[in-house]
């Protein structure tokens, strides 16, 4: 998603907008999503960075690899367990107390991350780093419905999302060179700056929000009365299209009677499980193909990453070319299965495997987001915002379990071979029941 925070305020295509709200929405967009943004890539960056530091953390600390697949999966427990409990306190105490309070605890945790010596105190910090930064992600989301009317919200937060996919490029280089330059330094293991100069980050942005951002557009004195007036009407607008009877409790009676919620929740649970255990073992896999210094590790790593920010780029004007998604979503799945298990058959040929893992990288890459597009299709207006999260919230608890038995796999066999077989029928799998559980019309119904 390459949109500025100016194009990322504009309405749906087809929708009346004047120039007075082209300004206001550039302004807000300004003000709110560079900062954001940011704040998202150093939370993405501080949940995945354990795949690169645990290079090093196994030569020095009493850690395996299952060891490592528990306390990479522990994350989203307690991410999932706090998701709720802290939006509700964010509507009582204000979105800047709230993130204050996420990003300085969160970016603390990771920076403490350094101390680690034992798998128990591994467990609990990554526990507890899930725990704290749990509202970031659903708290920011709730923050842009207090600035965006819901035609303009989409590309906010397709743009916001935008740092995970920046991140995934970016992740491997910084990684790579801390671990390789500041080993040593101050009688400390690379591992331990990483999780320092990363974590620390974190907690000094949320101050920066704390100071720069306001709860509400009534508090902004960067706005002028007119330009409240106005945001205040298109809000109004909103909420009344939002606050129809369709909203009620009938709908969302049907939202959990209907199966193909769950087996779309399935089908997140798998992909997700999937897509994560790439994310925290991809530097270990290229360790594995004779790749030894860390650096070329990162390099490395952010070679498919680039490629699959190209491939899904182009996957999804096509899905939005020809209106089409299930077949896109299962077309992805199945080349990001094929093509690991080209990767694992190939034995570490170090330009033949990151070329089979690159083609792999574009599969996984496009996949998450046609599958919330097709998602948003199927789900009906009344219940697309209770749906959405429904099957986010499970599907989280695949990357709770995954990681924990891909480290069992690599570990009982001594291999990554049979850890990556189990990712690739997680793909297959997923696009398996995609194709048997959601038929080609149901994508259309909404």
């Amino acid at each position: 998603m390459h949109t500025t925070p100016i194009e990322a305020g504009r309405a749906a295509p087809g929708s009346d907008t004047t120039d007075a709200q082209r300004a206001l929405y550039s302004k807000i967009g300004w003000r709110l999503i560079p900062l954001l943004l940011l704040a998202y890539m150093v939370a993405y960056l501080d949940r995945i960075n354990i795949g690169y530091a645990q290079l090093q953390m196994k030569q020095t600390l009493p850690f395996d690899a299952a060891v490592y697949g528990f306390g990479a999966g522990i994350f989203f427990v307690g991410y999932v367990l706090f998701e709720v409990p802290s939006n509700i306190l964010l509507e009582k105490i204000g979105a800047r107390k709230t993130l204050l309070r996420i990003m300085v605890l969160w970016g603390l945790v990771a920076a403490c991350m350094m101390w680690v010596t034992t798998p128990t105190q591994f467990y609990i910090a990554r526990f507890l780093l899930g725990v704290f930064e749990a509202g970031f992600f659903p708290g920011v989301i709730l923050y842009f419905t207090y600035w965006y009317p819901p035609a303009r919200r989409g590309q906010v937060i397709a743009t916001f999302m935008s740092a995970t996919t920046i991140v995934s490029v970016l992740a491997g280089p910084l990684c790579g060179a801390i671990l390789k330059y500041m080993d040593g330094v101050n009688g400390w293991h690379g591992w331990q700056w990483l999780f320092l100069l990363q974590g620390l980050p974190a907690s000094v942005l949320g101050v920066v929000v704390f100071l720069v951002l306001k709860d509400k557009p009534v508090d902004a004195g960067w706005l002028s009365a007119g330009e409240k007036e106005l945001l205040r009407r298109d809000l109004e607008q909103g909420r009344g299209a939002a606050d129809s009877p369709a909203h009620g409790k009938g709908p969302l009676k049907l939202l959990l009677r209907d199966p193909k919620v769950y087996a779309l929740s399935l089908v997140y649970f798998l992909l997700l499980g999937a897509t994560y255990v790439m994310v925290f073992w991809l530097p270990s896999l290229i360790q594995s193909w004779g790749v030894k210094d860390l650096l070329l590790i990162g390099i490395f790593a952010a070679i498919p990453n680039a490629v699959g920010v190209a491939g899904m780029i182009l996957i999804g004007r096509s899905s939005d070319r020809l209106r089409e998604r299930r077949w896109h979503f299962i077309a992805c799945t199945a080349l990001a299965a094929g093509s690991l298990l080209a990767t694992t058959l190939l034995k570490g040929q170090l330009v033949g495997s990151l070329v089979a893992l690159s083609i792999a990288v574009i599969g996984i890459a496009s996949a998450t987001p046609l599958f919330f597009t097709l998602v948003s299709e199927y789900l009906s207006k009344a219940t697309a915002a209770c749906g959405i999260a429904l099957i986010s919230t499970l599907g989280n608890f695949g990357p709770a379990v995954s990681p924990s038995i891909s480290g069992w796999l690599t570990q009982r066999t001594g291999s990554n071979d049979h850890s990556m077989y189990f990712v690739v029928a997680l793909y297959a799998l997923a696009g398996l029941l995609m194709w048997v559980a959601v038929r080609a019309g149901d994508a259309r119904r909404a």
